[in-house]
């Protein structure tokens, strides 16, 4: 039995009647938070932070304390349903798991003879830890075509690290950084990957210098020593322009350079080709903070960068990335304590071992959508989205003719949202599992009813790469709603995979953890386990590239027909490189501002998140807002030359007058329609996914920066 270590859970038991209380792994967002579910009458009664857990000591956002409005919500799909009428009808008709899984098998098995597993495209979003179980489901069937938001989330961060110095370098927060680069990132607000906020601010607490690269006053940047408020899409100009100082003011760790950095020389060359005067014209940074930034970073050791999504976003993903990985090496904070640690994972078969990904034929691989353009994400498994769109729209290189989305809604997630409504209205077939009817679940003929994380039993935070592996136990069971993992085992027989897979996905558990010589019902007796923690493994065996060197020149990118060093590339809409639609679309627009209470699309419909944040709003300067006419809190149109939105003004002195900062993501689950007002505030419906608009090598669509006009919304009273 799990000890617990603190008197206050049994006298809270005593006192409010609980029957018990299950330590458990939250996955409202990217998870990781350990929790403690107390139970009464067999439902969930209380959710609280579990102070033994080593990730959030105890701490929880408003998401983990909302959870069981998510699995209790009276809105949610319970039972699979088929479509009976037109897409988008709403009109459903209830079925049985054996009904829907073998239809589904029926179609797939169908598509599969006729036109090839390749016309079969399996995807996820948000993701609940499911990515491991999706790949190895497809490489199993023989498609490539595994469509998640890898190209521009997370994904690029990996695949560019790898290729860089072997793993993601993670911030050693339990040794606390003396200096904290916070780039593109809010992680107190949206506890993004293999972070929360708490040890960060913890750092903060014990006196970490804190440099904070962002163009809105976020609650960061305005406790940082430095601010940066860069021009939006102007990243890796900053990067290299600090790396420029560092260099030529020789504050950078010599000796690392001299025994582990591959490409020094042209390295040297090429960021002396942005010298900070340059640069400061370039992002709109004062030359004095460009330098005082980096000195602060290159002499404060150990030293650490915070980095998040909004770098991957961009034209420039994997140059962002890669210029942040300088940074970070020849400073020499990699794999040292309080700096960035190249962590082990513990003894477990990991993602891409589970994936099955050297099952994949090589023929079919070569099938990949999009794998010959962006080579670094074909590399990775990673697909470009609109590859998918145009492989149904124009049958383009071949037809998709089947979807099957997991815990992902694209019509508000992807960019050129009107093309992504548009596929999925005419794809032959799709699926989708998800907890609600959202507006991509509203074009299916299959809806599958997933389960929340209290609903299942998994190992939390199988995919990240602090090492720590958390067991999430099943707390409750609601309807007939089933796991992602159970859902596509079932499948897996269904379509002859039978040899890989299990009776059950306990199995499937066992499986992961064999290495370890542990079973699942071990592993849920424990409260964690890690791999071992050692720094500066470098020394002994090299980092796992191919010159065993952290790459600042990268070798693979050569071979691959890159730029194998970082450069900046001008956000290809922007007042530079679009001077003329600049004079009618006057304003930068930066968008993806992140909400406490919800996950991307995710917890409109939950009352104590919607009730902290009941309206989608815009960010405007005070100056823009006197210019335009626009007041406090009205209804403004926002608008690309793709098309417009409306979302609520907020007036805000923390941001540049000539850049205004939207939400995105947003839907009206409330609207009962099956549209559920997709289309009135969705700002995907702005952005452009066009193939040169996107990173050369990952394929990540600049969905960050664009150019667009504001004003007041005219003739409408209505309250969304």
């Amino acid at each position: 039995m799990l000890e617990f270590k603190f008197s206050n859970v049994a006298r809270e038991i005593e006192v409010y009647g609980y029957d018990a209380v299950v330590k458990s792994h939250c996955r409202m967002c990217h998870g990781g938070c350990g929790v403690l579910v107390y139970t009464k009458n067999g439902k969930v009664a209380k959710i609280a932070g579990d102070p033994d857990c080593p990730i959030n000591h105890g701490t929880l956002c408003s998401k983990g304390l909302a959870s069981a409005q998510l699995a209790y919500h009276p809105d949610r799909l319970t039972y699979p349903v088929r479509r009976i009428g037109p897409k988008g009808s709403g009109q459903w008709e209830r079925i049985s798991w054996d009904e829907a899984l073998n239809a589904i098998a029926e179609r797939i098995l169908d598509y599969k003879d006729r036109f090839g597993a390749e016309s079969i495209v399996m995807g996820y979003g948000t993701g609940r830890e499911n990515e491991a179980v999706i790949y190895r489901f497809a490489n199993l069937l023989g498609t490539p075509n595994v469509l998640t938001a890898g190209h521009f989330c997370y994904g690029p961060r990996i695949a560019t690290s790898i290729i860089t110095c072997g793993t993601n370098p993670i911030v050693d927060y339990e040794n606390h950084p003396k200096c904290i680069m916070v780039w593109g990132n809010n992680l107190v607000i949206s506890n993004p990957d293999c972070y929360k906020g708490e040890p960060f601010s913890t750092s903060l607490n014990a006196g970490a210098k804190l440099i904070a690269v962002d163009p809105r006053l976020t609650r960061i940047a305005a406790r940082a020593d430095v601010w940066l408020q860069l021009r939006p899409g102007t990243d890796t100009a900053l990067a290299l322009g600090m790396l420029n100082v560092i260099v030529n003011e020789e504050l950078y760790d010599k000796e690392f350079v001299a025994k582990h950095v591959y490409g020094w020389e042209p390295f040297v060359k090429r960021v002396n080709e942005y010298p900070v005067d340059k640069v400061a014209e370039i992002t709109w940074v004062p030359q004095d903070k460009i330098r005082q930034a980096a000195r602060l970073f290159a002499t404060t050791k150990p030293a650490a960068i915070q980095w998040g999504v909004a770098i991957e976003q961009q034209v420039t993903c994997a140059d962002n990335n890669r210029a942040l990985m300088a940074l970070m090496g020849i400073t020499g904070n990699i794999d040292v304590p309080g700096g960035q640690v190249l962590f082990s994972t513990a003894k477990i078969r990991n993602v891409g071992q589970f994936g099955a990904h050297k099952l994949l034929p090589y023929e079919q691989a070569k099938k990949r959508l999009g794998g010959e353009r962006f080579r670094l994400a074909g590399n990775f498994a990673i697909i470009n989205p609109k590859c998918v769109w145009d492989a149904i729209l124009e049958k383009k290189p071949y037809a998709v003719k089947m979807l099957f989305f997991i815990s992902s809604n694209p019509v508000l997630t992807r960019a050129n949202a009107r093309e992504v409504y548009r596929a999925l209205e005419k794809v032959d077939f799709m699926a989708v599992a998800d907890f609600f009817l959202t507006p991509t679940a509203e074009l299916a003929d299959i809806v599958l009813p997933a389960a929340t994380w209290l609903e299942m039993d998994y190992i939390g935070d199988f995919w990240k790469r602090h090492g720590y592996l958390l067991p999430r136990r099943k707390v409750v069971q609601i309807g007939e709603c089933r796991s992602d993992h159970e859902m596509l085992n079932d499948l897996g027989h269904r379509v002859g995979q039978s040899e890989h897979w299990w009776d059950d996905f306990e199995g499937g558990l066992d499986y992961i953890l064999e290495p370890s010589g542990i079973k699942w019902q071990d592993f849920k007796k424990m409260n964690y386990i890690r791999g071992q923690v050692r720094y500066r493994k470098y020394q002994e065996r090299g980092f796992s590239t191919p010159t065993k060197k952290f790459e600042l020149y990268s070798t693979l990118l050569e071979n691959w027909g890159y730029d194998p060093l970082p450069k900046f590339r001008e956000p290809p809409e922007s007042p530079v490189s679009m001077p003329e639609r600049h004079k009618q679309y006057p304003y930068i627009l930066i968008t993806g501002a992140r909400s406490p209470g919800f996950f991307h699309t995710e917890n409109r419909q939950l009352p104590w998140l919607r009730e902290l944040h009941k309206d989608p709003v815009v960010e405007i300067h005070p100056d823009t807002a006197e210019k335009e006419g626009i007041k406090e809190g009205q209804w403004v149109m926002i608008e690309s030359v793709r098309g417009k939105v409306r979302q609520r003004a907020k007036i805000y002195a923390g941001i540049h007058p000539n850049v205004v900062s939207a939400q995105h993501a947003w839907w009206f689950p409330e609207k009962k329609d099956p549209a559920h007002g997709w289309d009135e505030s969705n700002i995907n419906i702005l952005t452009d996914n066009a193939y040169d608009t996107c990173d050369p090598a990952m394929g990540a669509t600049s969905v960050r920066t664009l150019l667009c006009k504001i004003y007041p919304e005219r003739n409408r009273q209505t309250k969304v």
